[in-house]
């Protein structure tokens, strides 16, 4: 009897993983079957896209058989400019009309399956594959806990069962239940892996779709006698990119690098990926036409009935001037530069815009590399090559407005188009802050490196007297003195910058006598009247001295107005 409940305990296993083993099949064939049932979109890849500050222009290309007839350009964005769309193929290729249709995404039976949603699909069979195998589990683990039940137990002692076989039976038991429950486990983890798979890719699926309610497909109408390729560019509005820059110190070699970035983003709708990239400097987005110059015109008002003027001690009237309207022409200016996005699309704020660009005609980037960005507004960072240079180390220091030293770090000015930027900055390995990059200007790239905490600056308390001078006190007088010391700190010697603002007069009745110790080395430190700028070689724990003396002199019963 006993070898009997043996053997229908094996016949019980066998059969519950049969049933496993065809729920996994199933599951198979019903995933192939829903592949099998997904309808093929148009084959086109993006090849290139030419990034501006704000938009792009995107090229697919297609490949096409000989004797086709029609291409279609499936699931693009709604987004795409129309008017910009252009055809281009090989020689052998012979490019008839161009149709555009605009449908919701559900309803388009050439955009199903794209994108990550194969990707989902693949996973979420995996899952269901995974579940049926548990379920079978559950089953033998059911079967299991039947035959160890009481009315089991108490069937096993009415038959009397042999020591030897009971063992054995008890043994079969144990290791099938424990790799049952070990099987369960394996597959409690794999479903957590594909959880976690599943959830980014379902967010930005549930996040494409909400921002791709309605795609748009491109029919093109061809002749073709050989297999050929076709391309299809359009413009776009919404991606950008913006510069960036790194500047690394070494300030035991006075080596300067300055890396300059790219910030490349967009939220179109469709992946980038693999594309060769260009980085323009341009805006195709802007209006092409500025504004025309109006006439100032002059002339006498004629003297009407309506507003009271006093003129000669009679009373005359002079009609009130209405309020002029903007003319047709700067009207029509401003409303050719307004962005006018296609209809349809809900744009969002230019996020990238890199601002105003100091060049003459646009500037083009070629990325070396083809790169990847998504389709979700994460930024990716381009290297778009390194300038080094040798630079000349200087402390400067403002103490009129900061009692601080500064390290800064002046190179030439470098060459090509640097459009302004955020500035990393780094000093010797370690990061010290951020900063602005402006290239372009008449003097020398100065590049602050933060505050040189082994010079120590001194601001000794302004003086500030009042008086008056000339024949019996026509004419008032202001003195104003400073003065400011310096200690150098370091083991080496440094050169130092000191710059004051000294008073400048913009009226001839206002006279200003300077008196410096020592001699500044010039009173108009890159071209900016009053201000004066010490600059002496400090050495090693040394101090300097500097002092500026200011006699202003004005008509006593005026009062001075000043601004900083």
């Amino acid at each position: 009897m006993v070898s009997q409940a043996c053997w229908d305990f094996q016949l019980g296993v066998g059969r519950v993983l049969r049933v496993m083993a065809q729920a996994v099949v199933w599951g198979g064939v019903a995933t192939a079957s829903a592949w099998a049932q997904t309808p093929a979109a148009a084959e086109s890849r993006i090849d290139q896209v030419t990034l501006y500050p704000g938009s792009a222009t995107v090229e697919r290309v297609a490949k096409v058989q000989a004797d086709a007839k029609k291409l279609v350009f499936a699931c693009l964005p709604v987004g795409l400019d129309v008017q910009s769309l252009a055809v281009a193929a090989d020689p052998a290729v012979r490019v008839g009309e161009l149709s555009v249709q605009t449908e919701e995404r559900g309803a388009s039976a050439l955009c199903a399956g794209m994108a990550s949603e194969g990707r989902i699909r693949e996973l979420e069979d995996k899952k269901a594959a995974l579940a049926a195998e548990n379920d079978a589990l559950d089953m033998v683990t059911a079967y299991l806990k039947g035959l160890a039940s009481p009315d089991a137990a108490q069937g096993a002692a009415k038959s009397a069962p042999d020591p030897k076989n009971l063992a054995a039976m008890a043994d079969a038991l144990r290791r099938t239940g424990q790799e049952s429950l070990l099987r369960q486990h394996q597959i409690q983890r794999q479903q957590e892996d594909l959880d976690r798979l599943l959830k980014p890719l379902l967010a930005e699926n549930s996040r494409a779709q909400a921002g791709r309610a309605r795609l748009v497909n491109v029919h093109v109408t061809l002749d073709t006698t050989r297999d050929a390729e076709v391309r299809l560019s359009y413009q776009i509005n919404g991606p950008g990119w913006s510069p960036s820059y790194r500047a690394l110190l070494d300030t035991s070699t006075q080596a300067l690098h300055l890396e300059r970035q790219a910030q490349v983003a967009q939220a179109t709708g469709e992946d980038w990926n693999g594309v060769q990239m260009r980085l323009s400097t341009g805006r195709p987005s802007r209006g092409t036409t500025g504004p025309q110059p109006r006439p100032w015109r002059i002339s006498i008002a004629q003297l009407q009935m309506g507003t009271t003027m006093a003129m000669g001690g009679y009373a005359m009237s002079a009609p009130m001037a209405p309020i002029a309207a903007p003319a047709p022409a700067a009207m029509g200016a401003r409303s050719r530069l307004a962005v006018q996005a296609p209809e349809g699309t809900d744009l969002q704020p230019e996020s990238f815009d890199a601002g105003v660009f100091n060049h003459t005609f646009a500037t083009e980037f070629l990325v070396p590399q083809r790169i990847t960005v998504p389709s979700s507004g994460q930024r990716v960072t381009l290297a778009l090559g390194r300038h080094d240079a040798k630079a000349e180390l200087l402390v400067r220091t403002v103490p009129q407005m900061d009692a601080s030293a500064w390290l800064v770090a002046e190179m030439p000015q470098p060459e090509g188009v640097w459009p302004a930027g955020p500035l990393q900055l780094y000093r010797d390995g370690a990061y010290v802050g951020t900063d602005t990059l402006r290239t372009g200007g008449a003097y020398a790239l100065s590049l602050w490196f933060g505050r040189d905490e082994q010079v120590q600056v001194q601001v000794e308390p302004q003086k500030d007297m009042k008086g008056s001078t000339g024949f019996v006190g026509a004419r008032a007088e202001r003195t104003v003195a400073r003065g400011y010391t310096v200690e150098n700190r370091h083991r080496t010697a440094i050169a130092l910058q000191l710059i004051e603002a000294a008073p400048v007069s913009t009226d001839e009745l206002v006279k200003i006598e300077a008196k410096f110790s020592p001699q500044p080395e010039t009173l108009e430190w890159q071209a900016q009247p009053g201000s004066t700028l010490w600059r002496t070689r400090l050495e090693a724990g040394a101090k300097a001295r500097f002092s500026a003396a200011y006699a202003i002199s004005y008509p006593k019963e005026a009062r001075l107005l000043e601004s900083r």
